[in-house]
Parts: structure tokens; C-alpha cells; sequence
């Protein structure tokens, strides 16, 4: 594949991602010059929290988590982003550091946008820009439905909800399967393996799942769906 080709299919690539919706040809074009394949296997990190944030990444195949590790080596997954998803594009603006850890759940491939040449085109393109702000509120949001649920919901709650909206993407669906080893579902609802346990067997006990092996059956489905809590 040439040189050419290359940025064709980057730029056909990022035309279909929410980050780059309803850009002109023109700017999406000079984003794909400047833009860097990359690929990481099962496990391989991305960047850790502390390191100089040289640009933002956006999905292409696979899933990418963010997170931090607490001084107890406790793992806080922030959020897990799946294909056409983008993340790590504040500290590629505000020049920081990365405030948390990324890392590939499965064999991931991504675009790489670097900081340098990304803020040569803004300041070619400062409408793009404009366009982008849609993005940060996007996920501030996400970053407080996050410690709302820390703050104010029990393990079973976060459990629950987290199965709701699992049954929501893929079409309210009565049986789901779960998505994630069940250390890294702890390390996303902000508890350990043996608490998630006691929550999936507190679900269990009053009649709001059923377990078997890794799927779960939702019971009381529309009465549950209406307690959900909103997706930001």
C-alpha cells in the first residue's frame, strides 16, 4: 500500500468517528496526513499516568481501558473505550502530562494524532476546533456519572446498572454475557473480585438474576430498567 493510500484510508476511517462528525473534507483531510497507525497486543501498555502526553488516540479495532493504580496497588479502571471511541485528547491540548494509565484489554489497533502537528492544523483550521468541544463534554460527563456512582451507589447498584446497560447495548436483551474477567468488572465498578462476588450473590438472593457461568439472566427486566441510571 502507498503512501497515498495510507492517508485515504485513515481519512475514510476517521470521517465515521464522532470525534471527526460533521468536519469539512478539507479539515478531515489534514488530520490524516498527520495521523500514525498503531497497533498494541492483549495487555500492552499505551502510556502510564505521569508521562508526557504527546497526542490522543482514537480506536480503530479492539479495547483500550484507562486507569489508575492507588498507592495499595489497587486498580480503578476510569473507563473502557471500544472501536471508532477516542480518549487522551485533554492532555493533548492542555500540554500535561497523562493523568492516568491506558493500556490494550485485547490486540488493539489505533490512529495516533501527535499534539505538535494536530495543534499546527487547529491553528490552520480553528473551526475544527470549535467542532471538537462536543468531545470534552462528552466525557466530563462520563468522568461524573463515574463519581456519582462511586460516591452515592453500593457494589450491587453499580452491579446492577452495569448489567442494565450492557442488556441496553445490545438490544435490551433479557441474557446477557459478560464482557470482562471478573477482576477487571471489580477494577471498573470501583471494588475487589470477592466484594463483586458478595454483589452478584446479593442480585442472586432477591430475585434480580440468575447465574449461569458468565451469562446472566435478568429478571424483573422492565422494573430494573426503569430504575437505570442514565447514560452520559
Amino acid at each position: 500500500m502507498t503512501l497515498t493510500e495510507k492517508v485515504l484510508a485513515i481519512k475514510k476511517f476517521l470521517e465515521k468517528t464522532p470525534i471527526f462528525q460533521n468536519i469539512l473534507d478539507e479539515q478531515l483531510q489534514a488530520v490524516a496526513n498527520i495521523a500514525i497507525p498503531q497497533t498494541y497486543k492483549k495487555s500492552e501498555t499505551i502510556f502510564w499516568e505521569g508521562d508526557e502526553a504527546t497526542g490522543f488516540f482514537i480506536i480503530k479495532s479492539g479495547r483500550i481501558k484507562v486507569f489508575k493504580i492507588g498507592n495499595s496497588g489497587k486498580e480503578q479502571i476510569l473507563h473502557i473505550f471500544g472501536a471508532d471511541e477516542y480518549f487522551a485528547e485533554v492532555p493533548a491540548f492542555d500540554g500535561g502530562n497523562f493523568p492516568a494509565s491506558a493500556a490494550a484489554m485485547e490486540n488493539s489497533e489505533v490512529v495516533f494524532i501527535p499534539r505538535t502537528a494536530f495543534l499546527i492544523v487547529l491553528q490552520q483550521h480553528p473551526t475544527l476546533g470549535v467542532a471538537m468541544l462536543s468531545t470534552f463534554a462528552r466525557h466530563l460527563r462520563q468522568l461524573t456519572h463515574l463519581v456519582d456512582s462511586l460516591s452515592f451507589q453500593e457494589v450491587p447498584e453499580r452491579l446492577s446498572n452495569y448489567l442494565l446497560k450492557l442488556s441496553n447495548r445490545n438490544g435490551n436483551i433479557h441474557i446477557v454475557e459478560l464482557d470482562l474477567p471478573k477482576g477487571q468488572l471489580a477494577a471498573l465498578l470501583g471494588t475487589v473480585p470477592e466484594t463483586l462476588s458478595r454483589a452478584f450473590y446479593k442480585l442472586s438472593q432477591e430475585g434480580k438474576i440468575e447465574i449461569n457461568g458468565t451469562k446472566i439472566k435478568l429478571l424483573n427486566f422492565q422494573e430494573n430498567s426503569e430504575k437505570l441510571s442514565p447514560e452520559v
